[in-house]
């Protein structure tokens, strides 16, 4: 089923037909990064607790949202791709909302004038880097299948990102001893999440779009009626 990165899923596959057979290295996958995003969650929710670090913090959040999101992936993986595309609109709306909070949080934190921990920061940083370039390459290979592939694909992506950005944070803030680079990381995380989340939802309403008229034509088929003669 190889979709196009930036489009929807061919129309030769129906999206109301049954599932393909499920790869097992793809749901292995799935296991593996669920049971790691949901251990770095409580890591980083300390750690940013501890060390007063929004871009932890909103990290931390992002880890809960995608173990979230690995477990209702793995609910739909035998579904037909219409509640597939269904379970990726849901998970893209979760990342845009992801965006939106952390944007908040980074106003808020502005008006307070509270400077983070910089080492607490880098180390678990740079934890959080491992843990989500190991799950970045075990889902690589499904990048490009239907939106809710994709959406997984592009949250192991962008939480590798996010890491990078967390460690340059904590050499920003060591460096300068304000906060502002901890406030900028979490902005540019913020809009990772937005632009994610408008691409999954984009390509999951497509989809979506394209199982409508085969319902409609096939709803005909369904209506037991006999012909009379």
């Amino acid at each position: 089923m190889a979709c196009a990165c930036h489009s929807s899923c061919s129309t030769e596959t129906p999206a109301n037909a049954a599932p393909p057979t499920i790869d097992p290295r793809w749901r292995r996958a799935l296991w593996i990064a669920l049971v790691v995003n949901a251990a770095m969650f409580g890591v980083e929710l300390v750690a940013g607790l501890q060390a007063n670090s929004v871009s932890l913090l909103a990290d931390a959040v992002d880890f809960a949202g995608d173990a979230a999101n690995y477990a209702l992936s793995l609910a739909v993986l035998s579904m037909a791709l219409v509640w597939r595309s269904r379970a990726a609109l849901v998970k893209g709306a979760t990342m845009f909302a992801y965006g939106l909070f952390v944007l908040a949080r980074a106003g808020w934190l502005l008006h307070s004038g509270s400077v983070p921990e910089p080492l607490t920061m880098g180390l678990v940083g740079f934890v959080a880097l491992l843990a989500n370039a190991g799950v970045a390459v075990l889902l690589y290979a499904f990048r490009t299948g239907d939106a809710n592939m994709r959406s997984v694909w592009l949250c192991s992506r962008n939480d590798a990102l996010s890491n990078l950005a967390v460690m340059a944070a904590a050499l920003g803030v060591f460096g300068t001893g304000a906060a502002w680079p901890d406030l900028a990381v979490a902005a540019v995380m913020a809009v990772l999440a937005l632009t994610a989340g408008l691409s999954v939802m984009r390509q999951a309403r497509a989809e979506l779009a394209q199982a409508s008229p085969k319902r409609h034509a096939e709803a005909p088929q369904t209506v037991g009626i006999p012909h009379t003669h």
